[in-house]
């Protein structure tokens, strides 16, 4: 009874990251992941993240579909498609507590760069957006989110909201494509969580989906 409860929730939390995460613009697997680990290991737990993040940011995609910026997806995504692959392969290769105890360091460390400086925003250029683009998709492909320190970079851009979530939903989207088949070739899965945990948390992203509609 006790793995039940732990599994539903697993799922609720993923729900409540869902819909925060659609509201804010970013945010999901940040919210996601650190629940998630309370009820699986770190890699079952970053994969599973990984791809129910996929989902939402298809979502966000289609929703806030009338304008992407390519010039940013080039600067930016490129990059990030590119480290993502690096920080990837070293999930397989460092420990656990080493992953859990860099994932903690960022999550204190960007949560602690809110607080102290709201609203920070980095200048916008092209050396910075490439190296910035390169450092978020390796961070979120090593330890299962970024999305913090990526607003904080495309808001350099000073785009409109929609524009803005659809060019990150983009970014996040190739850079999900491009991690989950390295974290699925390791073997992070296992069978009950392809037949029970994945549709579960895509129907988990339908009816947070279904609850933001409706407000």
């Amino acid at each position: 009874m006790q793995e039940v409860g732990e599994t539903i929730l697993f799922f609720i939390s993923a729900l409540i990251a869902e819909i925060i995460g659609t509201m804010a613009g970013f945010g999901s697997s940040t919210i996601f992941l650190p629940l998630a680990l309370l009820f699986v290991d770190f890699n079952t737990g970053i994969v599973l993240v990984a791809i129910f993040h996929l989902f939402g940011n298809l979502s966000r995609i289609i929703f806030f579909r009338q304008g992407f910026d390519k010039r940013i997806i080039l600067q930016f995504g490129v990059p990030s498609v590119l480290l993502s692959l690096i920080g990837a392969f070293l999930i397989g290769v460092l420990p656990q507590p080493a992953l859990k105890l860099i994932l903690g360091i960022f999550l204190i460390t960007t949560s602690a760069s809110f607080l102290i400086k709201p609203g920070l925003k980095i200048p916008a250029n092209t050396s910075t957006f490439i190296a910035g683009g390169g450092a978020t998709g390796f961070i979120t492909a090593l330890v299962g989110t970024g999305g913090a320190l990526r607003a904080t970079l495309l808001q350099g851009f000073n785009i409109e909201k929609v524009k803005y979530i659809a060019t990150a939903a983009t970014i996040a989207l190739a850079t999900d494509a491009t991690r989950i088949p390295v974290y699925i070739s390791r073997g992070f899965l296992t069978e009950q969580h392809y037949y029970l945990y994945l549709p579960v948390l895509f129907g988990m992203h339908l009816l947070a989906r279904s609850l933001e509609e409706r407000q």
